[in-house]
């Protein structure tokens, strides 16, 4: 394990107040995507050459993290202490709002926990980020069976599980800026029951990185959005799980209203 501190040290984060590149200060979207092109590429050649390990991972999702920080982005992350603290692997269940998420929380997760995704098929057919997804063993989705993914999440999470290594769940069937709940499963409660594992919440907002509409995943970059992690304490499943799928969506919507309440008061000052 390296000595050099990680980005995500503390309990809690809040990107330092700094000005952005001329870059991002022309073109925010301009000013990140050159970067994180470079990141993903450098990653993935590495991937491929089967040398990109944990360390690595986190690594490059610190890069990704500070690539959004230098056009001017702001990220604040709290509640790290509630999974550090955690004894063995769990379940991390969150809200899905943009793609930011999936290359960000290695950063805060990876250096304390050995931790993997569920994702879709198509994301590993993308150049150099794919060979990266497939390199941390991530459980894969089809997303055209339901039964199958369940399945496929039930018995593959088991596995990673019991092998010491945690799993993130986005339980929405796509990504949306707007939570619903009715749109979110509880493929995540089923996994850590079945395994035996607590689960933690997280609650974000992300959409500071855009959903593109020629290309969802690299849309455009807004700097006045600040992008918020929020970690709950973590929790057993008792029963079905109804309870705990409860308090997850009632976090998640608790912690959005918030956020978005403090983005309208910004703007009314």
């Amino acid at each position: 394990m390296t000595t050099a501190p990680y980005l995500f040290q503390a309990d809690r984060y809040l990107s330092p107040n700094h000005a952005p590149s001329w870059l991002g200060r022309a073109s925010a979207s301009l000013g990140f995507y050159g970067p994180l092109i470079w990141i993903v590429v450098k990653s993935g050649i590495k991937a491929m050459q089967h040398v990109y390990d944990g360390e690595a991972w986190a690594r490059s999702s610190e890069e990704t993290a500070a690539a959004l920080e230098a056009v001017g982005c702001r990220i604040e992350a709290s509640g790290l202490e509630h999974f550090r603290s955690l004894e063995g692997p769990c379940v991390f269940i969150g809200n899905h709002m943009s793609t930011l998420e999936t290359f960000v929380l290695p950063s805060m997760i990876q250096p304390w926990k050995e931790v993997t995704f569920v994702v879709k098929e198509s994301l590993l057919k993308y150049p150099f980020f794919g060979s990266v997804l497939a390199s941390r063993d991530p459980i894969v989705v089809g997303r055209s069976n339901p039964r199958a993914d369940l399945v496929t999440v039930l018995e593959g999470g088991e596995a990673r599980l019991a092998a010491g290594r945690s799993i993130i769940v986005f339980p929405q069937s796509t990504r949306t800026p707007v939570f619903d709940p009715a749109h979110f499963n509880t493929i995540g409660i089923k996994l850590a029951k079945r395994a035996g594992v607590p689960v933690i919440p997280i609650a974000l907002k992300t959409d500071a990185w855009g959903n593109g509409q020629l290309l969802k995943d690299f849309g455009p970059v807004d700097v006045r959005k600040t992008i918020h992690f929020e970690f709950g304490e973590p929790m057993r499943i008792e029963g079905a799980g109804k309870a705990e799928h409860q308090r997850i969506t009632d976090f998640i919507i608790d912690r959005l209203g918030s956020w978005n309440r403090e983005l309208e008061e910004g703007k009314g000052k």
